[in-house]
């Protein structure tokens, strides 16, 4: 990919574009087809604030008849920004690498359960007093590890630390936020 200054993003093989704006909320356009044409192009918007760890993706094909937005809040993106901070890019390496082994080989059911345990698990991280250390051994024992094994086409290893790291985090992180919640719930008779 190369920068391209009339475009003001970065252009695919395919003609596409990947535009980037950073700061403590970050935007991230993805278009294929010409941006500049209306009706010419569909658009996934990557929206995510570095403070909360709280994002969205919003998406739309070339007419906008059919538009989605969904709530999104991802360790493995809020370790990279920690990691990278403020030189980040939704645009870095290890991610645009993470999002097509996602799409190609995590199933279905992994990834709903990752979207449904990911926010709890990054609430319960950002109220650590240490959760700087715990995002870096994300980034390097996660993140890292996993674009290592996808580059070497090692699909399974990579499947299986993936696999097993979010039930690790989520045992650690979301399950004593859980049980909480559940016992609360259970009190007041909910």
């Amino acid at each position: 990919m190369a920068y391209n200054s009339d475009r003001k993003g970065y252009e695919t093989k395919d003609g596409g574009l990947i535009r980037i704006n950073g700061g403590d909320k970050v935007r991230i356009d993805i278009y294929e087809g010409n941006e500049r044409e209306k009706g010419g192009h569909t658009r996934d918007t990557i929206n995510y604030d570095t403070n909360t760890g709280k994002g969205s993706i919003d998406q739309h094909n070339a007419d906008k008849s059919e538009k989605s937005s969904t709530d999104v809040i991802c360790f493995l993106t809020t370790a990279c920004m920690k990691y990278f901070q403020e030189n980040f890019d939704d645009n870095c390496y290890e991610l645009t690498v993470l999002r097509w082994f996602r799409d190609n080989f995590v199933s279905k059911e992994d990834k709903e359960h990752y979207y449904e345990v990911a926010p709890i698990i990054v609430e319960t991280i950002n109220k650590e007093e240490q959760s700087g250390i715990i995002y870096d051994y994300i980034y390097d024992n996660i993140v890292d590890y996993c674009v290592e094994q996808i580059e070497q086409g090692h699909y399974d290893k990579a499947y299986s630390r993936y696999k097993n790291s979010v039930l690790t985090l989520e045992e650690q992180f979301a399950r004593p936020l859980l049980e909480k919640r559940l016992v609360k719930s259970l009190k007041l008779g909910i």
